[in-house]
């Protein structure tokens, strides 16, 4: 069975994302901080189709969170769009471009259903409208022996937490506050087996790896 490995940056007062999140402002007022440390990044950069980028502490890191996965699961969200149905006549294709970074097929969850979307460069979107379960056993099977991202946002994730189906976490904790916003384990009182496994300190962020022993 693969491994569903969830990771997530979050801020001190952990929150994932700002307040005021929109389709023009996705991460909300601030959120664009938590995720600095990685921009800079060559391991980063790469599967964004940009050249260069600096190597620190964090390349190790992200570099496994990489690798061996075959298949994502995000949330509507995250894909891109407000909620609601989608416009049938022309449907946005997400924040991710002609070209997304994932380059294997993304499980979208969401309560509207949509045909699935082909882009370049081997990612597909698939939008599931029959729950967290059913969104793993598809990407299951199209990861074909090779592990699950489970990539957010934070409702998506809690609901993975709450049925104890996350075998990895990492949190990326980046030291800044963001004083409301998306709170991550809003109702999480147990994480469900999941024990620290590593911690990786760098300048701007500390890497928290759990998982299940």
């Amino acid at each position: 069975m693969a491994q569903l490995r969830f990771r997530i940056a979050i801020s001190l007062d952990g929150y994932t994302a700002g307040p005021e999140q929109s389709v023009e402002n996705p991460l909300g007022i601030g959120g664009t901080r938590l995720h600095e440390w990685v921009f800079p990044l060559a391991a980063w950069r790469k599967p964004h189709g940009l050249e260069g980028g600096k190597v620190n502490e964090s390349t190790p890191v992200l570099e496994e969170l990489l690798s061996n996965v075959g298949a994502t699961i995000m949330g509507r969200n995250m894909f891109g769009g407000g909620p609601g149905s989608w416009d049938q006549d022309d449907p946005w294709n997400g924040w991710w471009g002609e070209n997304p970074p994932f380059h294997h097929p993304v499980f979208v969850l969401t309560h509207h259903a949509r045909p699935p979307l082909e882009l370049e460069g081997g990612t597909s979107f698939t939008f599931v409208t029959e729950g967290i379960q059913s969104a793993y056993n598809q990407a299951e099977r199209a990861a074909n022996g090779r592990d699950v991202a489970l990539a957010g946002g934070a409702n998506v994730a809690r609901q993975y937490l709450k049925a104890g189906m996350v075998d990895e976490m990492v949190l990326h904790l980046v030291p800044t506050l963001l004083g409301a916003g998306d709170r991550l384990f809003d109702g999480i009182t147990d994480l469900k087996g999941l024990r620290p496994a590593q911690t990786v300190a760098a300048a701007d962020v500390t890497h928290l790896k759990f998982a299940r022993r």
